[in-house]
């Protein structure tokens, strides 16, 4: 099986690196169209279109105006944000990790598709915004690009099965392009609150990057083993899940 994350804003390009063979994306010419057009952005679009503070787009806009010179690392430690909190991976051992990158992906606004160990330079491009070259969104740019890969890696690993742990932004990328004979299962984290059930988004978020490292640690190839997905209290429930979304709820 093949697991699917999401990217994060925060990001970590100071803490020591563990000592990894790295690798490169796999859409270096789409990264670097995007690249090139958003160098041609000013800060002001940047926080127009991103919605961010005067101090990020300034920021953002001195990243892409030199973006060829910024410092690389590899994605599953340059990423800082809730997921790769929970996924935690520098102290996940290096069979561990070299699992990860066989069988996990990060979804990208400026690389597509990510494999763990895949250099990326600092960036901020969020799936859902409204620009790229040529074409009135990212959702347009990537057309069928990222789930052609998808389907790509996962014959690679001679599965059908792809377990959808990112967030609705992201997984709208890929979801409309996916071969029909792809078995995906999304994964819903819930939480009892006083009213019920409910989603916390940040709870949710680190919990996607627990059970990418859950599956990573436990080396799992079989989807229902992550039923036994019980870290932070999380437990499977049976009845309020189905084939295709496999809810999983902390009391």
């Amino acid at each position: 099986m093949l697991a699917l994350i999401s990217p994060a804003k925060s990001l970590d390009y100071d803490s020591p690196l563990p000592d990894f063979q790295t690798t490169s994306s796999r859409f270096p010419r789409q990264t670097a169209e995007l690249a090139r057009g958003a160098a041609r952005l000013k800060a002001a679009d940047l926080k127009r279109l991103m919605h961010i503070s005067d101090t990020l787009s300034e920021l953002n806009a001195r990243r892409y105006a030199g973006f060829l010179d910024q410092p690389e690392r590899p994605a599953i430690y340059a990423f800082a944000g809730d997921v790769y909190v929970g996924f935690e991976a520098r102290t996940l051992a290096e069979e561990a990790v070299l699992f990860a990158q066989e069988h996990v992906r990060i979804l990208s606004g400026l690389y597509g598709l990510l494999r763990p160990l895949d250099n990326i330079r600092p960036y901020r491009l969020e799936m859902g915004t409204r620009w790229a070259p040529k074409a009135k969104s990212l959702y347009a740019f990537w057309g069928n690009s990222i789930a052609n890969l998808i389907s790509k890696d996962l014959s690679a690993l001679e599965t059908n099965v792809l377990i959808n742990l990112a967030s609705n932004e992201y997984w709208k990328a890929a979801e409309g392009h996916i071969p029909p004979h792809v078995r995906v299962i999304d994964i819903d984290f819930r939480e009892e609150g006083p009213n019920g059930l409910r989603f916390n988004s940040f709870a949710a978020k680190r919990a996607r990057g627990m059970m990418a490292r859950f599956m990573c640690e436990n080396f799992l190839s079989d989807p229902a083993s992550l039923k036994g997905f019980d870290s932070d209290g999380y437990a499977f429930d049976a009845e309020a899940s189905t084939e295709k979304m496999w809810r999983f709820v902390r009391r």
